[in-house]
């Protein structure tokens, strides 16, 4: 990567982890200090663990939409200062009932999609591959992070500490996205960004479906599971400053188990091992239903969960890149997106209904009811390998559209193509035999 490429992803990743730090630092925290607000429920719990998702999921579409036309920084500048806007104001919240305006407030600021294709923009088609992993190893550190100092954060300075901390460092990415991203005039969607004339047939096609309802229940069950677990871990006398001290050693064990399986997967993303992951999280959560007060038995349930989530985690998003069709991932990647941040949704309602109305061992239950049903789901997910996609820019005459479409899919390595003349831009997906050389050689000679 040139200095630029390098400046710009180091930059990004920087930006999400603040963010996304923000979003999650609560979670592990607050069931237990929201205790001390005068209208406390198990309901209003869920709702302000999980109403960030609900503003994200309505969002996440029309503000990638808003880049392509307002331009990238413009949007990510407006939704930190959402962001900010709903920290700050979670952080003087007197009550439950304000703390979850605030955190709808920072949900809306919905600005992954317009990330990403900054992070599109400003490096070049052979380079890219490497700025989206370092985002995408950025986005994972910061919830392993988030869950650790989350616990420690709270007992120094409690919530309005963590909310307080969160708005000023979404203030500090500001300056960053402003002065240290390059600026560029290009801006590169389709692939990257939703379109709106893709989104009904992406939304019904039978494999996206499946992938769009696996996530919902995914984050539904991290949301209802830390709904739920800081309340069982008081069982054990741990206060709350200490249970950093469990998720450590925890999320060390599922990390392992996450590597063992992506070893088994050979960098392809087989079927079976995604139904071991969901059966994971299924029999977590049925542990915790009847762990009945037992430390040893939570602690097992919890590995267990996090090595079945984060290789799901990880996998989803490679699974819909793979499969939605050339010059479509943007949408299709938006869809996924709203579906993945309305479970979180899903997820905190779910488990403050069900723990104020019956037990905690209930919505631990309901949580394995949940991971049943989307076994069943699963069922129907096809095995796909690996491929890799890849933007090219042409010249070429709208008349000889088809016949380039047809030479690039006679290629090595050329899975699928998709071409926008009007646009000057082709899609490819892509295997390891594809030869870039050659491609830019056949473009040439339909350009002339």
């Amino acid at each position: 990567m040139n200095a630029i490429e390098v400046r710009a992803s180091l930059t990004l990743a920087l930006v999400y982890v603040l963010r996304m730090m923000g979003l999650f630092m609560v979670m592990p925290v607050l069931a237990v200090a929201a205790m001390e607000y005068p209208d406390y429920s198990s309901v209003l719990v869920g709702l302000a663990i999980g109403g960030y998702g609900l503003t994200q999921a309505a969002l996440q579409i029309p503000m990638g939409m808003l880049s392509d036309r307002w331009g990238r920084k413009p949007v990510i500048l407006f939704g930190l200062c959402m962001f900010a806007l709903g920290s700050f104001v979670a952080a003087g919240a007197e009550s439950l009932t304000m703390m979850i305006v605030g955190r709808v407030l920072q949900g809306a600021g919905a600005i992954a999609g317009a990330i990403m294709a900054l992070a599109t923009d400003v490096s070049r088609e052979t380079q890219r591959a490497k700025v989206m992993a370092i985002i995408g190893i950025a986005i994972g550190f910061s919830f392993y992070l988030a869950v650790l100092v989350g616990p420690i954060i709270a007992k120094q300075w409690g919530l309005s500490g963590i909310f307080l901390l969160t708005g000023t460092l979404a203030i500090c990415c500001m300056p960053l996205i402003q002065w240290v991203v390059p600026t560029t005039a290009k801006l590169s969607s389709g692939d990257v960004l939703p379109q709106a004339g893709q989104l009904k047939r992406l939304v019904f096609s039978s494999q996206l479906w499946r992938l769009n309802i696996s996530v919902m229940f995914l984050h539904m069950m991290i949301t209802l599971l830390f709904v739920q677990l800081p309340v069982t871990l008081l069982h054990f006398n741990m206060t709350l400053e200490s249970h950093w001290e469990l998720y450590l050693p925890v999320l060390g064990a599922s990390v392992l188990g996450l590597i063992v399986m992506m070893g088994m997967a050979r960098g392809r993303m087989p079927r079976s091992l995604v139904l071991a992951a969901a059966v994971f999280m299924a029999s977590a959560f049925g542990m915790l239903a009847y762990a009945d007060h037992n430390q040893w038995l939570v602690v097992a349930a919890v590995v267990l969960f996090f090595t079945g989530f984060n290789y799901l985690e990880a996998s989803f998003p490679a699974l819909v890149s793979s499969i939605a069709p050339a010059g479509n991932k943007g949408t299709a990647m938006g869809i996924y997106a709203s579906f993945q941040f309305f479970g979180a949704f899903m997820g905190g309602a779910t488990a403050g209904l069900v723990s104020d109305h019956w037990s905690a061992e209930t919505a631990y239950l309901v949580g394995a009811i949940a991971a049943t049903l989307w076994l069943l789901v699963l069922q129907g997910l096809r095995e796909v390998s690996r491929i890799r996609r890849v933007t090219l820019y042409t010249s070429v005459n709208q008349p000889r559209e088809d016949a380039l479409k047809e030479a690039l899919a006679a290629l090595d390595g050329v899975e699928e193509s998709n071409i926008s003349a009007t646009e000057g831009v082709v899609y490819l997906k892509v295997t390891a035999a594809f030869d870039y050389n050659e491609a830019a050689v056949t473009l040439r000679t339909f350009e002339s």
